[in-house]
């Protein structure tokens, strides 16, 4: 597994590249659909494959672990067969879910004891158990366990939780360098920068990582609280430090202008819950501005949804058609939402792709950032 840097944008740290798996190339940036349990919600694999054309989906360590577990993955022979999916995949380690189960959950050195959500019995994450776990689903790209503290953490356990994550890292870097895959394809682990909201701990986390000379790396740890314009203040300083030859993935982000935004900053790859979540709760993105179709005024308006989106263009259908399936609770208004913001996002990045390679990214976003933050 390697990666091709081929364009950056003039005037910006916009890369265009991509990244080669056993499963397939990924041309980046990349927008990940999240299939949390080995299923984007509302949506059926052919559908991402031929509507939406995702070259990369997301599934997530600590959701199929518990359900279906890591014996049936490994009978099944991983994820990919499970599930029927030919492309490649990335896994979350379970760090996210540590950090929104405070309630239920106990860290230490070692590592996380924490309930399940499902039937409330006690698991322990160890560093070494999630790179196994990872290697039974068989994911190409493989997450290192870390610490997600929240965005307004105080400066004692945001230092205190990186340097847990750290240790974390060490033994996951260890336990992967002497496990072997178990499907015959290539997997890589990406490490984790954290560091909250403060500068010196982001260059501390990005400059340990990136000694890790691995095939990427993610930045996680945002987006979970702090001001938007922190976020991006947190990106430049970690991308300043990160190798420029290595794909970058921002874990969680975001709504359409933190893509452009994070890209403009030197960001490879993304993942959100909100294009399939807002879908399934009415909200659309289009290239002019979000839409809430759950509104009145869409009851008998009979245009396209996104005439210049690719999911407009193959699902041809209205916005009064949709707005009375979502009214109507229609399973079938969800899948057309969130196949939509879904294809939506897709286009989003390859667009800035074509303007990467092109060199005038700087001036396409400028015009089309302003309609992407309206809402119509």
């Amino acid at each position: 597994m390697h990666f091709d840097l081929l364009h950056t944008a003039p005037r910006t740290k916009a890369r265009a590249g991509v990244l080669h798996t056993d499963h397939g190339d990924i041309p980046t940036p990349i927008f990940m659909p999240v299939g949390t349990v080995g299923s984007v919600k509302a949506v059926h694999q052919h559908e991402l494959t031929d509507d939406i054309d995702a070259s990369i989906i997301l599934g997530n360590t600590y959701h199929l672990y518990l359900r279906p577990g890591v014996d049936i993955l490994k009978e099944a022979g991983g994820l990919h067969r499970f599930m029927n999916w030919h492309r490649p995949i990335l896994t979350d380690s379970g760090g996210f879910q540590v950090f929104s189960l405070a309630d239920s959950r106990k860290l230490t050195a070692d590592g996380c004891t924490f309930k399940s959500h499902i039937d409330g019995s006690r698991h322990t994450f160890t560093p070494e158990k999630v790179v196994d776990i990872q290697r039974a689903i068989g994911s190409d790209i493989m997450m290192a366990f870390d610490e997600c503290p929240p965005g307004e953490s105080p400066y004692n356990y945001a230092k205190k939780s990186m340097l847990l994550t750290h240790s974390w890292l060490d033994r996951c870097w260890q336990h992967f360098c002497d496990t072997k895959p178990l499907y015959g394809h290539q997997q890589a682990l990406f490490p984790i920068v954290q560091g909250c909201k403060y500068p010196d701990l982001r260059r501390q986390s990005a400059e340990y990582v990136a000694s890790k000379n691995a095939v990427g790396y993610a930045i996680g740890g945002l987006a979970v609280g702090e001001p938007t314009e922190v976020m991006y203040s947190m990106i430049e300083i970690v991308n300043a430090i990160l190798p420029t030859d290595k794909p970058r993935y921002l874990m969680g982000v975001g709504t359409p202008a933190n893509l452009l935004e994070a890209i403009e900053r030197g960001v490879d790859m993304f993942d959100c819950v909100m294009p399939t979540r807002n879908g399934r709760n009415g909200m659309l993105f289009t290239w002019n501005g979000t839409v809430n179709i759950k509104n009145k005024k869409w009851e008998n308006c009979f245009e396209p949804i996104d005439p210049d989106s690719t999911a407009a263009a193959d699902l041809d259908y209205t916005f009064a058609y949709l707005h009375h399936l979502i009214r109507s609770e229609e399973l079938l208004g969800l899948q057309i939402a969130s196949i939509h913001n879904l294809a939506f996002y897709l286009s989003l990045v390859r667009t800035a792709r074509q303007h990467i390679v092109a060199g005038d990214f700087a001036e396409w976003k400028a015009q089309v950032l302003p309609k992407l933050m309206v809402r119509i």
